[in-house]
């Protein structure tokens, strides 16, 4: 990975960190896409005192926010002239319905419209950066969503389950659409379920929750193991022609049949563009 330029969304912790270290201790150069950027901060001194890589940096971008999103996309591409892989990380999991700065449901604007736009902004650097990839963090979640064009938004009836696992659905619907429109093997667009890790992504915003949640954990594998199909995806030769895929446990699987719909792929990046103004 010498001389690779990697960007990762959501590296402050879990899989994400997990994967910024161990991509940095095989010297890639590491941008860090984080909402906290102290935060952010952090992580880099730690990772640069673990590797000895002193080639990492954090950025401030808060997928929920379309400003910050561009924000972020203009000021790396003027100190980057080029991206080798883009991992698209980032997650998050809300009990409650909220809305980001644009108006969207939390879950569905966050997991999906950030990183859809984060990707288009930054496509022209991918492109001229061949070989790259792109690698979307999705879940075996998305098995149990549903795209109901009628009522993206959850403004219907919200379920916390039900809203994570349509937007790791759409995620799938993305990665496979992506590929379609990146037609050169030059770049390849796969996605992966990391397998059930123990982070903080898992609610506790009831006391019976906050009860059962650190029991299961114990049950779940570590966020260093949940990274390995990341890490993988962004580094095995011999995946370097492989796109339009899922994959489990660094192996290709099938992904549900609702996400290996083209019309439902095509008319979902339609809608896409259209909220994110592009």
């Amino acid at each position: 990975m010498k001389n690779k330029i990697c960007l990762i969304t959501g590296a402050t912790a879990g899989i994400g960190k997990e994967t910024a270290m161990e991509l940095a201790s095989r010297e890639a150069t590491l941008v860090l896409a984080c909402r906290n950027l102290a935060k952010g901060a952090a992580v880099c001194e730690e990772i640069k005192s673990t590797t000895g890589n002193e080639r990492v940096e954090a950025l401030p971008c808060d997928l929920s926010a379309f400003s910050s999103i561009r924000n972020f996309a203009e000021e790396f591409t003027k100190k980057y002239e080029q991206l080798h892989v883009l991992i698209n990380n980032a997650g998050l999991f809300c009990s409650q319905r909220d809305t980001t700065d644009d108006g969207f449901e939390m879950t569905f604007g966050a997991n999906h419209l950030g990183p859809f736009l984060l990707t288009h902004l930054l496509q022209d650097h991918i492109r001229k950066s061949t070989p790259a990839r792109i690698i979307n963090v999705s879940s075996r979640a998305h098995f149990r969503g549903k795209i109901n064009f009628e009522d993206l938004q959850s403004e219907q009836g919200y379920n916390g389950i039900s809203a994570y696992s349509n937007s790791k659905l759409a995620n799938v619907l993305f990665t496979y659409e992506l590929a379609r429109r990146f037609p050169s093997e030059d770049v390849t667009v796969n996605c992966l379920h990391p397998g059930v890790v123990a982070t903080d992504l898992w609610p506790t915003g009831t006391w019976y929750l906050a009860l059962l949640i650190p029991v299961i954990k114990r049950f779940m594998i570590s966020a260093k193991e949940g990274a390995e199909t990341t890490i993988f995806l962004a580094t095995a030769p011999e995946l370097q022609s492989v796109t339009g895929k899922y994959f489990d446990k660094c192996s290709e699987k099938n992904s549900s049949s609702i996400s290996r719909n083209p019309e439902i792929q095509r008319k979902l990046w339609e809608l896409s563009e259209e909220m994110c103004q592009i």
